[in-house]
């Protein structure tokens, strides 16, 4: 078990992290299960203090994190900036378009700035951002820092339905999807034209020291998708198959994080050729681990599906670990699975002695 003060495991890798991930890519069977920490900058603090570890890069060594990241960074207006310049005393966060949010996190929209649109002239009329605002001189020689030792995410993390809820209402914009199409699509069109320019902007200065384009649309809620499969395949699909089609030009594999039990949509977003899905909720409906690697197993490269509602948060250590052998055993076969726990984002209730006792588990459980 990992103490505090320990300094990081050295783990023994015949591969490297790249290497590893990229073999899972390929649907065959690494040397071992590849592992992916997303987590909270509050987690992160809690994490390295417990270890008395004195940097982020010291605890992705510790845990194994065979993942990095580089990203863009904000240079554009002042009062468009992501963090500063808020119209509202209590705004914590502001969208790149332009929408207040306050709360823990991400937070929750202090309006809809599009909410009284009735035309597609309305929506253009509206401010949109300029993808130059966004910098991308520093992410090459960023990347560049790991020498080639991690597979490296990069890209807009381009979340475009969820700022269409943010701009328009989530009752507006559910109902506009069977009024008025053609406002849907124009605000879509919008956003999603943004994302992809900002993305392309990233590939064009550092593809080559790129691995994964990674991407992130929550299309299910715990009982199923938002929106059915044919309004799936109207509206959302199209904007995510441009981003998706945009990553294999510049020769990136594609992963998409998604929450919550969309399972029906997955056949949809195999056709779109995505590689792979990363959160993967157990407990959400038609999630169970192994459904999911008997139907698409071979098909998409599976990453979660530990479970961070439960299990980490509410279990002990040694339940953590046996939850993890358990889920190992019915993901690694073949390959094409990345152990992760069941979100992008560990929050700072997440015990961190469980949290280390999943990763100790896929270290212990996760060779082939």
């Amino acid at each position: 078990m990992c103490s505090r003060g320990a300094r990081p495991k050295k783990w023994p890798d015949p591969m490297t992290s790249k290497e590893r991930v990229l073999t899972v890519f390929e649907q065959r069977e690494p040397d071992r299960v590849p592992c992916w920490m997303g987590a909270s900058p509050e987690f992160r603090d809690l994490a390295r203090a417990y270890l008395n570890l004195r940097s982020d890069e010291d605890l992705s060594l510790h845990i194994g994190d065979d993942f990095r990241r580089v990203y863009a960074k904000y240079a554009g207006p002042a009062d468009r900036s992501p963090d500063s310049h808020f119209a509202r005393e209590v705004t914590t966060s502001r969208t790149p378009f332009g929408v207040e949010r306050y709360g823990y996190g991400y937070g929750q929209p202090l309006g809809h700035p599009l909410e009284s649109s009735r035309t597609a002239a309305d929506i253009g009329a509206y401010p949109w951002p300029d993808p130059a605002w966004m910098d991308v001189s520093r992410i090459r020689a960023e990347a560049l820092r790991w020498e080639g030792r991690y597979a490296v995410l990069g890209g807009d993390w381009s979340p475009f339905y969820h700022d269409a809820i943010d701009l328009l209402g989530m009752e507006r914009f559910m109902t506009a999807m069977v009024d008025d199409p053609a406002l849907v699509d124009a605000l879509l069109g919008r956003i999603a034209d943004y994302y992809y320019e900002v993305s392309r902007r990233i590939f064009e200065a550092a593809a080559d020291v790129i691995d994964i384009f990674f991407i992130g649309n929550d299309f299910g809620t715990q009982t199923g998708p938002v929106v059915g499969e044919k309004l799936f395949r109207r509206f959302l699909l199209p904007h995510l198959k441009r981003l998706i089609d945009l990553g294999h030009a510049y020769g990136l594999k594609v992963m998409l994080h998604c929450c919550g039990g969309f399972a029906p949509l997955i056949p949809a977003l195999i056709e779109t050729g995505l590689d792979a899905l990363q959160s993967l909720q157990p407990d959400a409906r038609d999630m169970d681990p192994a459904l999911l690697k008997r139907t698409f197993g071979g098909r998409i490269v599976l990453n979660g599906c530990i479970d961070t509602h439960h299990v980490l948060i509410r279990g002990t250590p040694a339940h953590v670990k046996a939850k993890t052998r358990e889920i190992l055993s019915i993901m690694m076969p073949g390959g094409g699975y990345i152990a992760s726990p069941s979100h992008d984002y560990l929050l700072p209730e997440t015990p961190v002695e469980n949290v280390l006792a999943f990763y100790e588990a896929v270290r212990d459980f996760g060779g082939y």
